[in-house]
């Protein structure tokens, strides 16, 4: 382990550059797991030292359910980092969580299936996860999205669904009437993974539209959603996300420390495993 840099930046759709060119280092990371979504740039945001790490890789090639969590977080937590700020493309469940609405989510409602979702396949560990995100981040988070005067939750559920397809109305309804607020394809299993290696986690999510065309408001953004339509409105929205990201950085504690949801011998072992001779 390099130990040399702390926080990581997990970036969802639409957000494939973090730094301005020629600033920052890339890294290619070799794990036990696989290959990374893309190479670690290594660069500066908000005066600290911050890997970055694209989910769907740079080109937006890969598919919500092929994404090796488990490469991705075992790559930055071999780096040093102690705490993930991700970024997510969401729709909206609810009439409160709108298109551009800002989510700091603090819950989950987990409906994949099929994943690699823990690093102990053998020595059985446990992970308590009642509450997914980590309160001291969170905190950091909502004072960080209230001082940019932005529309934002402080509060969300975000149910994950397999994809990469969009869900029926049918399923929306359902969905929202379970308790959730927001939908998405990637938040599990990289929030309970990166959990098991003592990363604690913050979210922060984008409402780019109202899922499956449920009633939120009148107007275009009843229409079903459409991956387009999704991308069109992340890039309109991409500066103020970074700037909400850099924000959020600037306010995680220098002494932050993440809370141990699994013993730390555990995930020590795990960070421990060889990588794969020839490994890039």
């Amino acid at each position: 382990m390099e130990n040399d840099v702390t926080i990581g930046v997990i970036g969802g759709s639409g957000l494939y550059d973090l730094f301005e060119a020629g600033t920052a280092e890339e890294r290619t990371v070799a794990t036990p797991f696989g290959e990374t979504s893309s190479p670690i740039s290594i660069g500066t945001m908000s005066g600290r030292r911050v890997a970055f790490l694209t989910r769907h890789g740079r080109s937006h090639s890969v598919a919500p359910h092929r994404i090796n969590h488990r490469a991705n977080t075992w790559a930055l937590r071999s780096l040093g980092v102690r705490a993930i700020v991700s970024s997510s493309a969401v729709g909206g469940l609810h009439p409160d969580y709108a298109p551009g609405t800002f989510v700091v989510t603090d819950q989950l409602i987990d409906r994949t299936w099929g994943r690699a979702d823990t690093f102990f396949e053998d020595d059985v560990q446990h992970l308590s996860f009642a509450d997914p995100f980590d309160p001291v981040l969170r905190d950091a988070a909502v004072e960080a999205v209230a001082a940019l005067g932005l529309p934002h939750r402080t509060t969300g559920t975000c149910v994950v669904i397999q994809g990469p397809r969009f869900s029926t109305r049918a399923e929306s309804v359902w969905m929202r009437e379970a308790g959730g607020h927001t939908i998405n394809m990637t938040m599990t299993p990289e929030v309970p993974l990166a959990a098991e290696l003592g990363i604690g986690t913050v979210n922060l999510s984008f409402v780019t539209d109202a899922d499956a065309g449920l009633e939120l408001a009148a107007g275009p953004d009843d229409e079903p959603v459409t991956h387009a339509a999704v991308m069109e409105r992340l890039q309109r929205a991409n500066e103020v996300i970074v700037r909400a990201i850099g924000s959020i950085v600037a306010a995680i504690p220098e002494d932050f420390a993440p809370r141990e949801l699994v013993p730390s011998t555990a995930s020590e072992a795990v960070l421990a495993m060889p990588v794969a001779e020839g490994a890039a």
